[in-house]
């Protein structure tokens, strides 16, 4: 039987601690997104004989994992046992034990043993080893980040929140994140909500949103939209503004309707609203763009104009190049990387403005409690970078060679010449002035540590 064991402290109470593992989306939140986790099935939480069934791609080929929880005592601890998958034995206690009345301390202790005993321990024991304090290593980086911004509005009351695109690349992280922090989600999405939940179905489409469903929420965020990544047909190009102005607008009314308004409405939108503008320096202050991608960030903005109207506090989530390996750019980037065929973009001299997918989420958070931030919010790293210098540093990361390159022409020919010109081949030096007044505090500010960290390199 080998074992693993890595603690870590918190600045935090042990029931703080401990309630955090206990609530809905911790999970989400400490699975590292490089195995691309996905739940199959969980029941019960984490109480004596709760279940969880998961995908994992740890290596080459996907396994399947059911853990079943024992052994909980509250506040103490509780224990995952695999009664199917992989190992021949999985045992992992979560610990936490009090350090005094504001610290406490998180010990993970796995019992496990390897398929083929002392054959199957000598050839990957050394890899497993490696693995868990991989693993370890990010999960206890974002425990002690969430609880950290938690912790920093501590003296606010928790929220009611309702969220649309709660299943998507974002919106499930932050989802998560909410939930462990003690508020209260309600998903907002196009499916019939599980039977016992207070999750919302509408249809922007069709303009179905039942108000009622809406009343006594505190805050809406809304991400919902089509993907900008697929080609750029003519019909997803309609699909690319409808999807946003027709929810946003259907949001917006609604909203506008209820007896107890929300407090706050973050809607999404994009640094795509700048244009493509070369070497200009652009904050919340600059002068919009006038392409495709820029008529449909004005629109989508103006479409919350009902919510402001009737008193709501707005935000407009002007987002970046979300850096996260389970999705987004660079979650198609780095396979291409990984087998040596990364390379730079056209010329390579356009700017990149990115952000790593936890300060995305800590910036919405950040904007949800703080009620002085209002209007647009560039939601980016403190610096952006050229495209031929994020290519040297994801290469250098992943240890990589980047000595591909793909023209501008074949860029065009391939994604045709307008996604091209206003995606992969645009420039947007974007800086984030709201959020630095504001005081926002980045973890992850530098594009290195960024990548190091959503990679788990």
């Amino acid at each position: 039987m080998q074992e693993f064991r890595k603690q870590v402290q918190a600045p935090v109470p042990v029931e703080a601690l401990f309630a955090w593992h206990e609530r809905p989306g911790a999970f989400e939140r400490l699975s590292p997104p490089w195995d691309r986790p996905k739940v199959l099935e969980h029941t019960g939480g984490i109480r004596d004989g709760a279940k969880v069934v998961l995908q994992v791609h740890a290596g080459p080929l996907p396994t399947t994992w059911t853990l079943e929880h024992r052994d909980y005592i509250a506040n103490r601890q509780f224990r995952d046992v695999m009664r199917d998958g992989p190992f021949s034995v999985w045992e992992h206690t979560h610990g936490f034990a009090p350090i005094d009345a504001q610290a406490s301390t998180l010990d993970d202790h796995i019992r496990y043993e390897l398929p083929l005993g002392g054959l199957g321990s000598a050839v990957a024991g050394g890899y497993t080893q490696r693995t868990l304090e991989r693993v370890f290593a990010y999960r206890h980086a974002v425990m002690l980040g969430d609880l950290a911004r938690h912790a920093q509005f501590d003296d606010r009351p928790r929220l009611r929140i309702a969220i649309t695109g709660a299943s998507g690349f974002i919106g499930t992280q932050l989802a998560a994140f909410l939930s462990t922090g003690g508020h209260e989600v309600i998903r907002i999405g196009r499916s019939a909500p599980k039977p016992g939940s207070h999750d919302i179905q509408w249809n922007p489409e069709r303009a179905q949103l039942d108000p009622r469903s809406l009343e006594g929420v505190d805050a809406v965020i809304h991400l919902a939209g089509a993907s900008i990544a697929s080609r750029w047909t003519a019909e997803h190009r309609v699909a690319l503004k409808s999807s946003r102005v027709e929810g946003t607008s259907l949001l917006a009314h609604t909203l506008a309707q209820l007896s107890r308004k929300p407090r706050v409405l973050l809607s999404g939108s994009a640094i795509g609203i700048y244009g493509s503008r070369g070497d200009d320096v652009l904050d919340e202050r600059s002068t919009l763009g006038d392409d495709y991608l820029a008529d449909v960030g004005r629109a989508w903005e103006a479409s919350t104009a009902p919510a402001e109207k009737a008193g709501i506090r707005v935000v407009h989530l002007r987002t970046g190049i979300v850096q996260g390996a389970a999705g987004g750019a660079l979650g198609t980037q780095a396979p291409l990387f990984r087998y040596g065929a990364g390379g730079t973009l056209g010329p390579g001299t356009q700017w990149v403005s990115p952000i790593a997918l936890d300060d995305e989420i800590g910036a919405i958070h950040f904007c949800l409690m703080r009620d002085d931030i209002r209007g647009p919010v560039n939601i980016v790293a403190p610096t952006a970078v050229t495209n031929a210098e994020f290519t040297k540093v994801l290469g250098d990361v992943m240890s990589r060679p980047t000595i591909a390159h793909a023209p501008a022409f074949a860029l065009r020919l391939l994604l045709g010449e307008e996604m091209a010109n206003l995606t992969v081949l645009a420039s947007q030096r974007v800086e984030p002035r709201v959020l630095r007044d504001a005081g926002f505090v980045w973890r992850l500010p530098q594009l290195e540590q960024m990548l190091r960290f959503e990679l788990g390199e």
